[in-house]
């Protein structure tokens, strides 16, 4: 058994750099039907509530998906490895199968669900294999493993972003696209090891889904994950709209589309460095240190970035930078503080369960969004986002005069 954990413990960062490629790779089947939306608009004159379909029904699966993955304890209970190969695959054909309907049937709605109920197999499950990997105590680097793998979600979920722009119009290539990079993710956690901190699975409990609100600094933790997922998904899912919108009255029309693309790609895709300095600043500095001033500022960004709409490309395009990175910055630390505070024979459950609560919450602010936007114009459509970030502040704020805060980070609140 030693010898095996030297083994395993000498490919670490290999493993850690398939994995987070794999994420990257699968997680593009997230967004890959919402980047398309502005083609598809253009060609079927989708409403507003059709748009949020294309991605509050991969919410509603993932949901689905990972309060059964809690409940039944998957997430613990399977081979990490082996769940996340299953799903990409099956998540791989429900996309692929979009390229066989229309675009405006119920089909659409069952495969994306679909391919969310898959996605539970896959983010979850791909943070509890890196936080296997992660060193304890004060030079521990939990927050800089679970950053990386968030940080592959983030670049997973722009990339479809980037497809559109290169196919031009046509959306199909996105699609397709989305799906063989999904294909070969898939099959790359073949490669990856588990590290030492594998625990063995604990017997069957429902019960055990509960301990995320009765144990307080977990239920604090979750609540300020609450607030942050409150505004992330509607901006992921809605900044594309925004940006076409803004730019089509102060660009040329044969440049318009194809500069909102490749800015929408920008926005979310710089996430991705946000998520790894977020980690690393959060390892050093603290878990709710970090976390608080993230919100902060993408809080700040939803509440103002309207005032911009219409202006200059490159301040809109600044300020929507700022935003995308800040927005996810705290992510993963969220996620590593669930790790940190909860048994760790039960961080699969507990992350899936996190990951299931936040998610069903998503389901509210995207469907709201077109709401906002009739009612309030661009103006001030994001600024109801904000109110998440600042109840996360406070949540977090609780959590750091909480004893138990003293094993986040190793002793680093």
């Amino acid at each position: 058994m030693r010898e095996n954990r030297r083994i395993l413990a000498g490919s670490k960062w290999g493993s850690l750099t398939i994995l987070c490629l794999a994420e990257v790779a699968v997680m593009a089947l997230w967004f890959s039907a919402s980047a398309i939306v502005p083609a598809l608009s253009a060609e079927y004159r989708l409403d507003g509530f059709a748009k949020s379909l294309f991605t509050s029904s991969v919410q509603a699966g993932f949901v689905a998906g990972s309060l059964t993955s809690a409940v039944l304890g998957l997430a613990d209970r399977i081979d990490p490895r082996r769940f996340f190969l299953v799903s990409a695959l099956i998540a791989t054909a429900a996309n692929g199968a979009l390229l066989l309907v229309e675009p405006t049937s119920l089909w659409v709605v069952g495969f994306r669900f679909a391919t969310g109920v898959c996605m539970a197999g896959v983010y979850p499950v791909g943070m509890k294999i890196a936080a296997t990997w992660a060193r304890g105590g004060a030079g521990g680097d939990m927050g800089l493993l679970v950053g990386l793998l968030v940080g592959g979600l983030t670049l997973g979920s722009a990339a479809p972003h980037l497809f559109s722009a290169l196919g031009g119009i046509d959306w199909r290539l996105t699609l397709a696209l989305a799906s063989l990079s999904a294909l070969l993710g898939g099959l790359a956690i073949l490669a990856v090891g588990l590290g030492p901190n594998v625990q063995a699975a604990p017997p069957f409990k429902p019960g055990f889904v509960l301990w995320a609100w009765k144990i307080k600094p977990v239920r604090l933790a979750n609540l300020g994950y609450l607030g942050h997922m409150w505004e992330l998904y509607a901006m992921w899912a809605w900044v594309g709209v925004f940006l076409h919108a803004s730019f089509a009255q102060t660009l040329a029309p044969d440049i318009a589309p194809f500069a909102a693309k490749l800015a929408t790609f920008a926005t979310v895709g710089i996430g991705a460095i946000g998520c790894l300095a977020g980690g690393i600043f959060a390892d050093r500095l603290g878990r709710t240190t970090l976390t608080m001033l993230a919100m902060a500022v993408s809080g700040t960004c939803a509440a103002t970035i309207g005032l911009f709409f219409a202006g200059p490309p490159w301040l809109l395009l600044a300020i929507c930078l700022i935003w995308g990175f800040s927005i996810v910055a705290d992510s993963a630390q969220f996620s590593a503080s669930i790790v940190e505070l909860s048994n760790r024979f039960l961080v699969g459950t507990m992350l899936t369960l996190q990951t299931a609560l936040g998610f069903t919450l998503t389901l509210i602010t995207i469907h709201l969004m077109p709401i906002w936007i009739e009612a309030l114009g661009w103006r001030w459509a994001f600024m109801p986002l904000a109110f998440g970030p600042f109840l996360g502040v406070w949540a977090m704020a609780r959590l750091r005069a909480h004893p138990e805060s003293s094993r986040l980070a190793g002793g680093r609140r």
